[in-house]
């Protein structure tokens, strides 16, 4: 008897329906094709166990299982429960009538009991796009899928359920979940709170217009003076998710196996700390099976990259093109992916290896050239992607042991989604323009005209400072943001003039 049951395989962000034939005849082998991988050839010994556990018998027949389209290869141990169900209803012991209706996915454990997936969001969302009535999939897994309207999500906890509820011997609980609801229950709710910082108000600025702009930014100083507990703060000033943003960010950390079972949808910005030790493909993402990488984990969030010049240098040219592109694709000789990466790159590091170069008390001991060369490990090109940066200076005792409130994130925040609203009106007519720092040198031309005294103003900077050509853009493109921040339509020479202090690796002689 031929049977069919329907999953999904994932590829990238997104998920294609597979289909699974069962076919049961004379004979004893049993055959597995459609280019599965080991981990879905060694099913065999795990459904064979689950379904003998679960008080069924194993079929001493020929079974031939093919997962089409059979050119596609298939990956993973999420195949195990909708074999398992073909088999059952191929050998005549469930019904196979109600098979066509539903998306089955789930790892079987050698007890029957199902082990959650990666990627439900993205599967649920194919099913329901696919016009299935339901998903049956594991129990840690159901609030992912339960996010997707009009598809009915079960989460099932072992093989006799999922029997029981097919011999129509016992119902399974639908699992719903208001998407408004939970998206609103949990915005904004975040851990950290810049009120936590004292001092430091000149760096909490240069955040705030980052934030703002959308601007990727560098913090230079020494060991202690704040800079991961200042970048850690960031997500907290950023615009909330809207909804769109949410299901996107969920999707990605589905895939990648990283929601744990009380989430169903990510409703805060995403910030992630790589450690320099992490290799090109961690980074931005790939592997046999190509899974995202860190540059899309924090895709509609932070990265943030400690210690820069620590990390070693084919890492930060990988991450070139999709600071520039936004998106970052992973080609393979039989298929390639694309995962979104648009993200904020907040980088720290000290100004020399001793850490102690301009600093107000405590002297320098690197020898001559040693600065440069600590400064050269970051490339040019990268740098040219930056847009601000920030020198952090240490915290005296006074503003230590201040008691005075400083200012709250909500704060913050609301003076950041005004400035993003004004942008949001100024690139109306340009889909893929969201905020000041994506605009091309063509746009800083037409959007952020200076008068002719701030045109004197950047000439005298560019010669006296000796910034490079590349700071030219980056210089008109935050004054854009500090005067959006400022509600101001025009360019003035005093956004020009704070703009211009934060190019500081830019200046000749800035590393003696």
């Amino acid at each position: 008897m031929l049977v069919k049951t329907y999953g999904s395989a994932v590829y990238g962000v997104n998920a294609l329906t597979i289909t699974i034939e069962v076919n049961i005849s004379a004979g004893t082998k049993y055959y597995m094709v459609g280019l599965p991988d080991n981990a879905v050839k060694e099913s065999l010994q795990r459904v064979a166990s689950a379904i003998n556990v679960s008080g069924f018998r194993m079929p001493k027949q020929k079974i031939v299982v093919n997962l089409a389209p059979a050119d596609i290869k298939k990956e993973g141990s999420s195949y195990d429960l909708p074999i398992a169900i073909g088999i059952l209803a191929a050998s005549g012991q469930i019904p196979a009538d109600e098979l066509e209706d539903y998306f089955i996915m789930g790892e079987l454990s050698l007890d029957g009991s199902i082990q959650p997936i990666k990627g439900a969001l993205p599967i649920a969302i194919q099913a329901q796009q696919e016009s299935f009535k339901g998903f049956i999939l594991p129990k840690q897994n159901v609030r992912e899928a339960a996010i997707v309207n009009d598809l009915v999500a079960y989460g099932v906890e072992n093989l006799a359920q999922v029997i029981a509820f097919f011999n129509k011997s016992e119902t399974l609980e639908q699992v719903k979940i208001n998407t408004k609801e939970e998206f609103l229950k949990n915005i904004n709710n975040y851990e950290h709170d810049f009120a936590d910082v004292k001092g430091q108000e000149n760096i909490k600025r240069a955040l705030e217009i980052a934030a703002a702009g959308g601007h990727n930014v560098i913090l230079i100083g020494p060991p202690g003076a704040g800079k991961t507990m200042l970048a850690k703060r960031l997500p907290t000033i950023l615009p909330p998710l809207n909804l769109y943003e949410a299901l996107e960010t969920t999707k990605i950390h589905s895939v990648a196996g990283k929601l744990s079972a009380a989430d169903a949808l990510m409703t805060i910005r995403p910030y992630r700390s790589p450690h320099h030790t992490i290799s090109d493909v961690a980074l931005v993402g790939g592997g046999m099976n190509p899974q995202p990488g860190e540059i899309s984990l924090a895709h509609n969030g932070v990265l943030f990259l400690d210690e820069l010049p620590e990390f070693k240098r084919t890492v930060l040219e990988v991450m070139r093109q999709p600071l520039e592109d936004r998106k970052v694709a992973i080609a393979r000789a039989r298929f390639s992916v694309e995962y979104p990466a648009s993200f904020m790159l907040v980088a720290s590091m000290n100004p020399c290896p001793c850490g102690f170069y301009n600093h107000p008390e405590k002297d320098c001991v690197c020898a001559p050239g040693v600065v440069q060369k600590y400064l050269s490990k970051i490339s040019g090109p990268l740098l040219d992607r930056i847009d601000l940066h920030v020198e952090v200076t240490p915290v005296n005792f006074t503003e230590l042991a201040s008691t005075a409130e400083t200012e709250r994130s909500n704060l913050i925040r609301e003076r950041v989604i005004k400035a993003r609203e004004i942008q949001d009106k100024r690139f109306a007519d340009k889909e893929e323009l969201h905020c000041n720092a994506q605009m091309s040198p063509k746009m800083v031309r037409k959007v952020c005209q200076v008068s002719e005294a701030g045109t004197i103003l950047l000439k005298t900077a560019m010669e006296k400072l000796g910034l490079s050509a590349r700071a030219y853009d980056r210089i008109l493109k935050v004054a854009r943001t500090i005067a959006d921040l400022a509600g101001s339509e025009n360019v003035e020479l005093e956004h020009l003039a704070e703009s211009i202090n934060y190019r500081s690796l830019d200046r000749d002689g800035w590393a003696g």
